[in-house]
């Protein structure tokens, strides 16, 4: 499901802006999600996303494995299901990323949704109803919260991606292997992340 950037720029009958609802609208899917399902609000759309297939679990967890069993720096941890704010990506900003690494500490509050000043990398791995979303508008989100890494896990194109450099909406830098070959971790998690393990 999702609402499109021209309904919510369309004027209610009282002249305000529809903004509101659809955030309104939001928070009440957000409620109402059953178990498993991610409700994200990104470029002014709202995407109701079913729970991931056991491949796409099975590629966060080897990824969130190697980074807590490889990294040089061992005060960042891996997070997985953490809301971030990202500024850009939509009207509220939120999004919940499939892999989040930061500093300890970094999150330690009750908020559902973080700031990404701490963030070192966030992480997407794609499935058939999120891959266009996570090559558009949250790789351009990421890029404007100016998170220096964004490791992109292409399914459908059966690559592993590295983005760096943010500058503005994009990232000047960008390192792409087929899935089965090392990609370079540069530090400060300073390893090869072994791809063939997807």
């Amino acid at each position: 499901m999702a609402l499109t950037a021209a309904e919510r720029e369309a004027r209610t009958d009282s002249g305000e802006s529809t903004a509101s609802s659809v955030e309104e609208a939001f928070v009440a899917l957000s409620a109402a999600a059953p178990e498993g399902w991610r409700v994200e609000l990104i470029e002014g759309e709202i995407h109701v996303v079913p729970p991931a297939n056991g491949e796409h679990e099975e590629i966060v967890s080897e990824v969130a494995d190697q980074v807590t069993s490889r990294r040089t720096n061992k005060e960042l941890r891996t997070r997985t299901g953490l809301g971030l704010l990202v500024p850009g990506a939509s009207t509220t900003g939120k999004v919940v990323p499939d892999i989040v690494i930061a500093p300890k500490g970094s999150f330690d509050d009750s908020l559902e949704y973080h700031d990404p000043g701490a963030v070192m990398l966030v992480g997407e791995v794609t499935s058939h109803s999120t891959a266009d979303n996570d090559r558009g508008p949250k790789l351009r989100g990421y890029a404007a919260a100016g998170i220096p890494f964004y490791l992109l896990i292409d399914r459908e194109r059966n690559q592993a991606v590295l983005h760096s450099l943010p500058a503005g909406k994009r990232y000047t830098r960008k390192v792409e292997v087929d899935i089965s070959q090392p990609l370079s971790l540069p530090e400060p998690l300073g390893f090869d992340l072994d791809t063939s393990e997807f």
